[in-house]
């Protein structure tokens, strides 16, 4: 899902990061991808095929939270595409690039991937330096702040390393990440303003976070069968660099089903729970189509969503989805719970079939927002 916005400037401090998420394969190789059928219909296969020293790439933002606007950079791959397919060949990726948006945020941000000792380690290092504009609308159910939020702006400078290793030819992983950032906050407010959330003009983060996962899904680009499940806790606090000490736990859970007459079914919930003192912009937050990135937060959240799609025709799909989350301050009293709910549809193209690749539109409600997105692959994507 090509969400940019905030979160691209914290994908060093992420719970889950989409470059860390590399899935687990079958304990047999899967045979290579076999060429698209000659259909007639426009295919990228023979494309993400080839070896390129590197490869340009441009994706619109479409996030509410910070306006429309563009990411892009250079990637720099060590081996066709295609071998992505095979859990044992994977290739090595480099990405340099940066974003903007209409709102004046922006950012530049670098990326390196890579597979060790026949794929059975894997490693990330990444960097970011950004300036972001976004509203704040209090942390759980802030009435004060709700409909009336304080403009604020975040300038992360953030890196992170992490390293997983795959238990043999099985569809575990388990690692550990690393990440630090330095961060400027400042609120267009007078320091009196009712709602104003407790913050540092500078702030340091620092923290250690233990990860594992399984992946059984058919495909990593648009899926139709298989499970992914995630588990993170993770650990800041000075020990790790940083100055405020606090625990961030997350869980993932998405399961996609094949059905008959061409129907395909796509369940996720995932939950999220911060303990102790963590910055305000790194709470937990509702992210559902449809619904403004940071515009929910609080010390935990959950949240479910399906999504059904129909390939009526052809290479071409339309499906429908909807989703409910909710934040709230006290683990044990669920205390001032604030929920949306969110829906919508949108189109696909099947654009490289012998990837199970699919491409198109999504258009995405909730209470207040009206949404567009470009999807390249899942809306859930865990590459």
């Amino acid at each position: 899902m090509l969400r940019y916005g905030p979160v691209a400037a914290f994908v060093c401090l992420a719970a889950a990061p989409a470059l860390a998420q590399a899935p687990s394969d079958a304990a047999e190789k899967p045979a290579a991808p076999a060429p698209a059928e000659t259909d007639g219909w426009p295919d990228l296969s023979s494309f993400l095929d080839e070896k390129y020293g590197f490869l340009p790439l441009v994706f619109p933002i479409t996030e509410p939270a910070v306006g429309y606007g563009a990411v892009g950079g250079v990637a720099f791959i060590s081996k066709p595409l295609g071998a992505a397919r095979d859990g044992f060949g994977r290739p090595n990726i480099s990405f340099v690039g940066g974003m903007a948006t209409e709102n004046g945020s922006w950012g530049v941000f670098a990326a390196d991937l890579r597979h060790w000792l026949d794929d059975r380690i894997q490693t990330l290092a990444a960097g970011v330096y950004a300036e972001v504009q976004l509203d704040f609308h209090g942390l759980g159910k802030d009435s004060l702040l709700a409909d009336d939020p304080l403009r604020y702006q975040l300038g992360p400078k953030a890196a992170a390393a992490q390293a997983r290793y795959r238990f043999g030819d099985t569809l575990l992983w388990a690692g550990l990440r690393y990440a630090f950032a330095v961060t400027e906050v400042s609120f267009d407010a007078p320091s009196s303003t009712p709602g104003l959330p407790d913050y540092d003009s500078s702030s340091r983060v620092g923290g250690l976070t233990a990860l594992t996962s399984y992946d059984s899904r058919d495909n990593i680009f648009t899926p139709v069968r298989g499970t992914y499940l995630e588990a993170s806790f993770g650990l800041f606090g000075k020990a790790f660099g940083g100055e405020d000490q606090f625990e961030r736990a997350v869980l993932v859970a998405i399961q996609y089903f094949r059905l008959p007459f061409h129907l395909y079914l796509g369940l996720r919930g995932d939950a999220a729970s911060s303990f102790g003192d963590a910055p305000f912009y790194l709470q937990p937050f509702v992210n559902l189509r449809g619904v403004p990135l940071l515009r929910y937060q609080g010390e935990q959240s959950a949240q479910a969503e399906a999504e059904l799609r129909w390939q009526f025709w052809q290479r071409f799909s339309v499906l429908g989805f909807a989703g409910a989350g909710a934040v709230w301050n006290d683990f044990e009293k669920v205390d001032s719970p604030r929920a949306v709910p969110s829906g919508g549809g949108g189109f696909r193209y099947e654009i490289a079939r012998a990837y199970g690749l699919h491409m198109g539109v999504d258009l995405a409600f909730s209470p207040g927002t009206t949404a567009v997105y470009l999807q390249v692959g899942s809306a859930w994507m865990r590459p």
